[in-house]
């Protein structure tokens, strides 16, 4: 995949970049997968706001992607690559020789015309789905479940990709995620082969203040700039420092150097720390 840039016109063009999708060869998606879900603007159930900086944006359609992959050992054949608006991956459409269409995400160099199939153990091709057992150590694999059955949890993202380390654990296999952590997983875990399609996604270059409101995204101002009922930092005349022992979040807890994962009960499946 390629990047795009383009001559400095404007001052928003400058530095932008944007993605060429040379990868996808189809722009309109399938009507019967998609659906659409409506903006809450980082809203929960309550209304209230559960996540701060959202909201807004263009409108979009939900692509309904299959991570199970549950239809074993049927073949499916590669209809297209597609953009989705949801995710950094691309997408493909795979049509299944009883005539279900599904899609998945594409990993990459997947080609349109290619097939691929799910089964428990099956041959180590791009875009093949087995049980992680079955992978031999140094494969490169994505779209990770976690317990058996319950589909794809882990490396989703464009890029990404896990490698099988060890298979001698017993019922788990040594998988080494792109944090640097290698955790154990339950051998009969599905997951994909290959690495995630649509490697540049990390080197492009927003540009511009209204391409971030375009994806949802508004704008974060810091807590120095505000006033003191908005955040602990605000207030003063001027510009000055926070005057605090410490830094603060909004609600004055702690906010550097303070541990903020619990404790879970699958911690236990964890041999090295990505730190």
């Amino acid at each position: 995949m390629a990047i795009k840039s383009f001559k400095p016109v404007t001052p928003g063009r400058r530095n932008m970049t944007v993605a060429s999708f040379s990868e996808v060869t189809k722009s309109k998606p399938e009507k019967s997968l998609t659906c659409f879900i409506k903006n809450r603007a980082g809203r929960d159930s309550n209304g209230t706001i559960s996540v701060r900086h959202r909201g807004g944006g263009h409108k979009r359609l939900y692509r309904m992607i299959d991570f199970k992959h549950d239809k074993l050992r049927v073949k499916g054949k590669v209809m297209s690559v597609e953009y989705d608006p949801y995710r950094s991956a691309y997408i493909m459409m795979v049509s299944y020789t009883d005539g279900e269409k599904r899609y998945h995400l594409a990993p990459n160099d997947i080609k349109v015309g290619d097939v691929v199939v799910s089964a428990p153990k099956t041959s180590i091709n791009t875009g093949n789905r087995l049980q992680i057992g079955n992978v031999p150590p140094g494969f490169n694999i994505f779209n990770i479940e976690l317990n058996p059955g319950c589909g794809g949890k882990l490396v989703r993202s464009a890029g990404t990709c896990a490698q099988v380390v060890s298979t001698d654990s017993g019922k788990y296999v040594q998988v080494k995620f792109p944090s640097g952590e290698i955790r154990l997983i339950n051998k009969e875990c599905y997951a994909t082969i290959g690495t995630v399609g649509n490697l540049d996604h990390n080197n492009i270059t927003i540009g511009k203040a209204g391409r971030s409101r375009w994806m949802r995204r508004r704008p974060e101002v810091r807590g120095k700039v505000m006033n003191p009922c908005d955040h602990p930092h605000g207030g003063g005349e001027g510009s000055n420092s926070i005057g605090l022992k410490y830094p603060k979040t909004p609600w004055g807890k702690h906010a550097l150097g303070v541990k903020t994962r619990k404790r879970k009960h699958s911690d236990r499946m964890m041999i090295q720390k990505r730190k």
